[in-house]
């Protein structure tokens, strides 16, 4: 019986976290954000994407994003701008909002697999997942939508999209602030999903 309770409760805090992700996604999308001329705006939803992963580990990262992208998919106007609803998934900004799930997931699994015995350690190993998920591979996707959706040429788009990469560094190192401060305040976190 008490493994039964034991698990119920993790299910539950799972849950739970997943939601409270989803949910900082949304909020995040309330901060107004800055139209760039080929379709695609600057926001700071990428650094939910971050922390997602960095605080829920992989499975439990994607999850999160999952349930937010179902919740635009329906027309809640989550995103930044107040836009939501199926036709935002066919816009040139489409490859990076199907790849928030897996750069939160990439995160999570590489935060997963690097140091976090300390609250330094903790930090530097998000900013590497962080870059390499968060960065390297939502960039990837946001270019193959930017090739795919916008008709661009591959070397146009990865040259636009360069113009985000400034702003998501400094969300990567912003994200290691956060889990530098969970770590000092709560040792015992579950960075990257492992114990």
């Amino acid at each position: 019986m008490n493994t039964v309770n034991t698990l119920s409760r993790r299910g539950a805090q799972s849950l739970s976290l997943v939601a409270l992700c989803a949910a900082l996604m949304a909020v995040l999308g309330l901060i107004p954000k800055i139209d760039l001329p080929f379709g695609v705006p600057i926001t700071l939803q990428s650094l939910g994407v971050m922390l997602a992963g960095c605080l829920l580990g992989g499975w439990r990262g994607f999850q999160a994003l999952v349930l937010f992208l179902l919740a635009v998919a329906v027309g809640l106007p989550l995103l930044a701008g107040g836009r939501g609803g199926l036709g935002v998934f066919m816009l040139p900004s489409a490859g990076y909002l199907v790849g928030y799930a897996f750069a939160a997931g990439a995160t999570g699994l590489i935060m997963g697999w690097l140091p976090r015995s300390s609250p330094r350690q903790a930090a530097l190993s998000a900013f590497i997942a962080s870059l390499l998920g968060g960065v390297l591979l939502l960039h990837a996707m946001g270019i193959a939508g930017l090739v795919g959706i916008a008709g661009m040429a591959p070397m146009q788009a990865l040259w636009l999209d360069m113009a985000f990469v400034p702003g998501d560094l400094l969300k990567c190192v912003l994200c290691a602030m956060v889990v530098y401060s969970v770590a000092k305040a709560l040792p015992d976190w579950p960075f990257g999903g492992r114990a």
